[in-house]
């Protein structure tokens, strides 16, 4: 991904040539990225996103080896976190699969099955609410 795949101004984000709209979660993590790019690598040309103390001098990416180091021993590993964003977006948005199939690129039978989790969620929880006592009703 580089550094033009990114449309803050207008909240889109282009991965693997289809543009997405680009969430809050995501956009305050590209900002807190490019301050720190900035203040570490500030004289590089590299037009990655992702850049390391090797590439911000070469023009290629980070490698999928320093992703992967980045993130090892973590809890919230990177399939973790695109799965929870997901499941996330479909509970937020009604679990509507139409939505999650063109925000994130997925085939409609991936995005059918999180919007049943999503609907499977939303149950539980609706089920598990206390129901209200008449004392929250005002006055007749």
């Amino acid at each position: 991904m580089q550094l033009d795949d990114v449309d803050l101004g207008n909240r889109r984000i282009t991965v693997g040539g289809h543009v997405r709209p680009l969430d809050d979660l995501t956009r305050r993590a590209v900002l807190d990225w490019l301050d720190y790019r900035r203040s570490r690598w500030p004289n590089t040309a590299n037009p990655h996103l992702l850049i390391t103390q090797k590439t911000a001098v070469e023009l290629g990416p980070a490698g999928k080896l320093w992703t992967t180091r980045a993130t090892r021993n973590l809890t919230a590993t990177l399939e973790r976190l695109r799965v929870d964003r997901q499941l996330e977006e479909a509970l937020t948005h009604s679990a509507d699969p139409l939505h999650l199939a063109l925000v994130f690129g997925i085939d409609e039978k991936t995005a059918i099955r999180y919007a049943d989790s999503a609907r499977a969620l939303l149950e539980q929880a609706a089920e598990h609410s206390p129901a209200p006592s008449g004392k929250e009703l005002g006055p007749d």
